[in-house]
């Protein structure tokens, strides 16, 4: 019989990180479940870290390093359950998590996303969250387009939404979040669970969320969104706002760091969309 989550971890060079991520999946109390651990071409001693669980029913898949966009693709094709749970390799899950994933699942069967709170934690230190990262429940694309604002490793999909809206897009090396839930929310309505069941460590060098210049990649998705041909009205004019203002801060940035081609480019791209 099939489970009813299919948790899959994409990984790349984390090896005591995902240890604990590893953990917070098998500790939870809830037990309908497989576990897909996607390692994408990792060069440290990841492998051996994954002998340590031979014969506790996890699957482990090593890839060859094509970012993490093809190892969640990756997990998501060899999964056999009803919903995908997403869990970063540097994030973990309270105990209760697919339990309280559970009890969503069954209360609204026809609602495709699922996400919660999370609590972040940087050097040890839990933050406070600022208001703009606040988590919505119902239709919530306007509120995706100015920004990421569902968590990769708070979130719970239907896995037939993947053949209706697509994959992951594996030309994204950054911002494939970002793209994923602008498709995913344009119709779709999406259920918040109000409790904190992911800790999100954060504040290290690795994270592509702290490299510089992602905006361009937002640009790019917003631009695929503009050409779909799927907006109302209302959204084609919100989104045509947000790529000119993120073309805008780009340009600047560019010109200030002396890539003149590459300001030109962006400012350019501000044109076409008046």
């Amino acid at each position: 019989m099939n489970p009813l989550f299919s948790v899959v971890i994409p990984t790349f060079n984390r090896k005591e990180l995902l240890r604990k991520s590893i953990e917070s999946v098998l500790n939870q109390g809830f037990i309908d479940y497989e576990l897909i651990v996607v390692d994408d071409g990792s060069t440290d001693s990841t492998i051996l870290l994954m002998e340590d669980y031979l014969g506790k029913g996890l699957t482990y898949i090593r890839t060859a390093n094509r970012g993490v966009s093809h190892a969640r693709n990756t997990g998501i094709q060899n999964s056999r359950g009803t919903y995908i749970a997403f869990l970063d390799s540097d994030d973990c899950w309270q105990s209760n998590k697919l339990e309280q994933a559970n009890e969503a699942v069954i209360k609204f069967p026809e609602i495709f996303l699922f996400h919660t709170e999370e609590t972040w934690v940087r050097n040890g230190l839990e933050l406070k969250q600022k208001d703009k990262y606040r988590r919505y429940c119902g239709k919530i694309y306007r509120h995706c387009v100015p920004l990421c604002c569902i968590g990769m490793s708070t979130l719970v999909v239907k896995k037939s939404l993947f053949s209706k809206i697509g994959m992951f897009d594996e030309n994204m090396p950054a911002c494939e979040d970002y793209d994923f839930f602008l498709r995913a929310t344009l119709e779709n309505e999406v259920k918040l669970i109000p409790l904190s069941l992911t800790v999100k460590h954060g504040g290290r060098d690795d994270q592509l969320s702290n490299q510089p210049g992602l905006d361009k990649y937002r640009i790019y998705s917003l631009e695929k969104m503009l050409d779909s041909g799927l907006l109302s009205d209302e959204n084609l004019d919100l989104t045509r706002d947000e790529l000119k203002n993120k073309c805008t801060i780009y340009a600047k940035g560019s010109e200030k760091r002396g890539k003149i081609v590459e300001a030109k480019k962006y400012g350019d791209k501000i044109k076409e969309y008046n």
